[in-house]
């Protein structure tokens, strides 16, 4: 069984990373930083939005793609797979621009992002109340 849906997505959040890994790599050859943060903003705000898409994303892609293979919905799969991928930029767009302060894409992108892994919570456990309940 394959996810091509999910795969896709989990495409798109490759690319996020390594984008957002560029930015942290910026700041560390600037202030010569092999680890910690300096009280540069921005720099501490590239380091968290690096960290925050590592720490939401694989969850999220994960459970997509297990509802996937599980076999709900590609629609249902892509409506939340792109909540999680918009909520992911616009926050990593929110943190850098806003240097880690309060900003209207960090706010929206991680509603969107909490949105994404409740839904998909709860089609994984519609799917499974389908099958054995």
């Amino acid at each position: 069984m394959i996810a091509p849906v999910t795969a896709v997505f989990a495409a798109v959040t490759g690319l996020l990373l390594l984008v957002l890994s560029a930015q942290v790599v910026k700041y560390r050859f600037r202030y010569r930083m092999g680890l910690g943060v300096n009280d540069d903003p921005a720099f501490e705000a590239a380091v968290r939005a690096h960290a925050n898409l590592v720490e939401y994303a694989p969850l999220g892609l994960l459970m997509l793609g297990i509802a996937e293979i599980n076999g709900v919905s590609s629609t249902f799969i892509y409506w939340t797979g792109m909540a999680l991928v918009v909520g992911r930029i616009l926050h990593a767009w929110g943190m850098i621009n806003g240097q880690g302060g309060p900003h209207r894409g960090r706010m929206i992108g991680i509603l969107l992002t909490w949105l994404a892994i409740l839904v998909a919570a709860l089609l994984l456990m519609w799917n499974v109340w389908q099958v054995y309940g």
